[in-house]
């Protein structure tokens, strides 16, 4: 029996559970169901016959943010997976995208004839209509797997990083030879036309000429280069095994499973590097030398992914012994040194050459001092006249600073895309609308802005777009203030506050205890048997969660809601749609800092309130329904009126998570009688299981006035690329109705958002700065460490199915995590025990504070805040939740 055979008989016994109560059929049926990983390579196959090539037609699920499939040509090589429209643009070179299958987490789906590849930075979706090809493929796939990670395993730097089939393109960092030796071609070439006299260019030229001492530094450059890279790979090769070290394997977990049928129950493995040597069945998912930074060849160019290695050496050996890492520290060291002794001897050839061009230049004569002083004349006379001139702005500034009770506010023009010319003395100034700063803010939109640029007015007038691809690094941190002319009161009313009497003076700026530590935690152990499912029927302990709930999560989307406010007072209907596009984006901003903790899952029936007479809102939130889960809320203010009911799909990909919402947001402004209504964008969480977890969303959000036509918005959150550092980028634009762009809105979700076109762009919007040792707390906003805070005045008024009197999440917000599992999984339980009494006899759960619209979205019955007032709901009766 082959190698190929032997793997495939294995995967399927491996892939069966082996704690079960169900017949073997209908073990079959569920494999049939549910996404299976594909093991990778194990420690006996030392040598994989290379596989035939497979080609033909399958159908790729389109790329954000296209939906549906289509037809694609896939071409299947030693591990290499490439794919175009047809076979003549395979064979032209003319790809789409490129995939290393070897290093891609690979799952199927029998029943659905579905394969997914994920490559970390992509999810390659596939489906074959026919069940023989999917047969097909799914073998070829495998094997081919398994001799592509088996080449890598036997050829750590060489075949890890680059493929024959593809060009190699030399390291961007350090200059290759070649480009050295055309710039001192170009240097003689210029040589011979330069003008007679022996200028200090001329000098120059002539000494490139009759230098030996640069080729030799050329070469000796190139030998650093080569070095550099082989330490490269030698630190990365290190670094995944001291990754595959710490972590349990895939087919590690799943032969353990296998050989082990004892229904006992088993403490968490610690895997160290010395039971990792001992144990010969550990096998892998991808080798251990393959590295999670290394270029990638499933890159959507493969242009981009080699590099060259010309001087590297070759090793056979397999790094799955302690001995490799110590062979892998002599060659680092070994490498080091003498990459210490090349750049040595470089470093004494420029010294030399330096001092040589100095000489020379020091011969040359110098300008007469006339000259100079005339120079030195000219720059002082400009000098006094820019002192001069910064002088009187200075003043300018000093006498309109002496203003008490500031109010800021954004002033947008009526015509943003419009040049208007006006003089400096009338236009308002232009500055910070925070008096706090923001580090993350001030290293990236702000980095590059001096006091000249910030202290431009507001002018709305505009250059001409700029041509560069991304908005962000070119823009203006500009914010417009108006005449402070608004007093105190003025603002409080612009607020809608509802409730009478005082606001609350103080609010709590830090949790009672901070997070705990979850590096124990494997989270493989708990999805890898929910390749491509649902996570919100998953049970997850309790220390991956954060001690807020997604009734609250919603009600932080309202951490902003000055922007309605300001959109409420905003007479242009485009402006207002700026201000309800950037109140759209901003719910997001609290995310950036919390990819590593997920909130918990509300019970059914479960509610939360939120009054905040300091913003002017108050809010209510109830889970409607628990499968499928749908959280709906309500908040009311004298400017506005917000809803939405969200539906969340979690799916795991291998390596990412993505959570699609289903559902739409709407704002009313019963000032202009306007509806406005828009959707949400899918979000991803990258790197699950290993590494910095990080998140990002994509997608587009349309947003429409239901009551008028007159202008709509679309921004779109553009997806990272991995060859691009910018990231959570966001762009949109507002039009009117007939498709002309009336503002232009770019930004950062995890930032602020801009109106206009850069240099000249004006400042909607800016993120609140983080509270002191925020990513000790969860990552929370300021905002989100008060929406758990139990007033003892405000207790006694909730209802006792209020998140805030949770025990659970109560529990691990105080730091007792083992209580706050043992409550967890007693309301856990207590919930499914009022689902089967349901069920037996024949009811449906019934929301207490929402009710269904004809659209079958779910609405508040505007119920709530008078039951609080009048009985109370400590005189009625409530279900009980926990």
């Amino acid at each position: 029996m082959s190698s190929e055979e032997k793997s495939s008989t294995m995967s399927q016994k491996i892939s069966s559970p082996s704690h079960s109560n169900s017949s073997s059929s209908s073990k079959h049926d569920s494999r049939q169901d549910s996404w299976e990983i594909v093991e990778g390579l194990r420690g006996g196959h030392s040598n994989v016959q290379e596989p035939e090539k497979q080609a033909g037609f399958m159908l790729k699920k389109r790329k954000w943010p296209m939906k549906g499939w289509h037809k694609r040509y896939f071409y299947l090589d030693k591990g290499i997976l490439k794919y175009a429209k047809c076979a003549a643009d395979v064979e032209k070179g003319k790809l789409h995208g490129c995939i290393d299958v070897g290093l891609s987490v690979m799952a199927i789906k029998k029943k659905a004839k579905c394969i997914d590849l994920d490559t970390e930075e992509n999810i390659y979706h596939l489906k074959i209509k026919s069940q023989e090809l999917f047969d097909e493929w799914v073998s070829k796939l495998r094997h081919h797997r398994l001799y592509r990670q088996n080449e890598i395993a036997m050829f750590p730097h060489e075949k890890a990083l680059f493929h024959p089939h593809y060009p190699l393109t030399s390291s961007p960092t350090i200059p290759d030879s070649q480009a050295i030796r055309k710039r001192a071609s170009l240097a003689k070439q210029s040589s011979l036309h330069s003008p007679a006299p022996f200028t200090s260019q001329a000098k120059v030229t002539a000494w490139l000429q009759s230098s030996d001492d640069m080729d030799r530094c050329t070469k000796e450059l190139s030998v650093c280069e080569a070095q550099l890279l082989e330490l490269n790979h030698l630190l990365r090769s290190m670094e995944v095994l001291h990754r595959t070290y710490s972590a349990p394997a895939i087919n590690a977990l799943q032969a353990s499973t296998y050989d082990s049928p004892k229904k006992e129950k088993r403490h968490p493995r610690k895997w160290r590097p010395k039971n990792y040597g001992k144990d010969n069945k550990t096998t892998l998912q991808v080798p251990s030398c393959i590295s999670a930074g290394s270029v990638r060849l499933h890159a959507s160019n493969p242009n981009l992914s080699s590099v060259d290695l010309t001087t590297e050496k070759t090793y056979h050996e397999p790094l799955d012994s302690p001995i490799d890492v110590s062979k892998l520290q002599e060659d680092f060291c070994r490498v080091a040194n003498n990459l210490h002794t090349t750049m040595k001897s470089a470093l004494c050839m420029l010294t030399t050459e330096k001092e040589r061009v100095k000489q020379m230049l020091e011969h040359e004569p110098c300008p007469s001092p006339s000259a100079q002083l005339l120079g030195l004349k000219n720059a002082l006379t400009a000098a006094v006249t820019q002192n001069a001139e910064l002088r009187e702005r200075l003043c300018k500034i000093h006498a309109e600073s002496h203003i008490s009770e500031p109010t800021v506010h954004i002033n947008l023009s009526p015509g943003p895309l419009q040049k208007q010319d006006s003089s400096d003395c009338s236009r308002p100034l232009v500055h910070q609308a925070s008096n706090e700063s923001r580090a993350s803010i001030s290293e990236s939109l702000s980095e590059f802005f001096d006091a000249q640029e910030v202290l431009l007015s507001a002018s709305s007038s505009e250059n001409e777009a700029s041509e560069d691809d991304s908005y962000i690094s070119d823009i203006s941190d500009n914010v417009s203030m108006d005449n402070f002319s608004n007093e105190a009161e003025n603002e409080r009313l612009n607020t809608g506050c509802l409730v009478n009497g005082g606001f609350q003076e103080q609010r709590r700026s830090c949790l009672p205890s901070p997070s705990p530590n979850t590096s124990n935690i494997s989270l493989w152990n708990i999805l890898k048997n929910n390749i491509g499912k649902d996570l919100s029927k998953v049970a997850m302990p309790v220390e991956l969660n954060e001690p807020l709930n997604t009734l609250q999560r919603l009600c932080e989307e309202l951490e902003y809601s000055e922007l309605l406010d300001k959109a409420a007072h905003t007479q242009d209907p485009f402006e207002r749609m700026v201000y309800i596009a950037t109140f759209a984006v901003s719910g997001y901003a609290s995310s950036y800092y919390r990819a590593g903790g997920k909130p918990f899952n509300p019970v059914l029936g479960e509610t939360y309130e939120c009054d905040r007479p300091d913003k002017g809102f108050r809010f209510v939130a109830e889970q409607v329904s628990h499968h499928p889960p749908i959280s709906s809320c309500h908040a009311e203010s004298k400017n506005f009126i917000f809803w939405q009911d969200v539906r969340w799909r979690n799916k795991f990909w291998g390596k990412s998570m993505e959570i699609v919402p289903v559902g739409s947001s709407h704002v009313v402004l019963p000032g202009f009688g306007d509806h406005y209504e828009w959707n949400k964008v899918t979000s991803c969480i990258h790197n699950i299981l290993s590494g910095q977890r990080w998140i990002e969303h994509y997608g587009e959000i349309s947003i429409k006035n239901s009551n008028s036509e007159k202008c709509q918005c679309k921004v779109t959150f553009i997806k990272a690329k991995y060859w691009n550092s910018s990231m959570n980028e966001v762009e949109g634009s507002v039009t009117d109705h007939k498709g002309k762009v009336v503002h232009k809105l770019f930004g950062k979700w995890h930032e602020g958002m801009y109106c206009g076109s850069p240099p000249s762009a004006t400042c909607i919007w800016r993120t609140n700065p983080m509270p002191p040792e925020f990513e000790q707390y969860y990552g929370f906003t300021k905002f989100a460490m008060e929406l758990n805070e139990l007033d003892p005045l405000t207790k006694p008024l909730l209802p006792p199915t209020d998140t805030r009197l949770r025990p659970d999440q109560r529990l691990l917000e105080e730091g007792n995590v083992q209580s706050a599992e043992v409550q967890k999984q007693r309301i856990e339980q207590l919930q499914r025990e009022r689902r089967k009494v349901l069920e037996e006899n024949h009811m449906t759960h019934q929301p207490r504070f929402f009710q269904k619209s004809k659209d079958e979205t779910w609405v508040s019955n505007n119920t709530y805040w008078d039951l609080r007032k009048d009985p109370g709901f400590s005189n009625l009766d409530c279900p009980v939740l926990w």
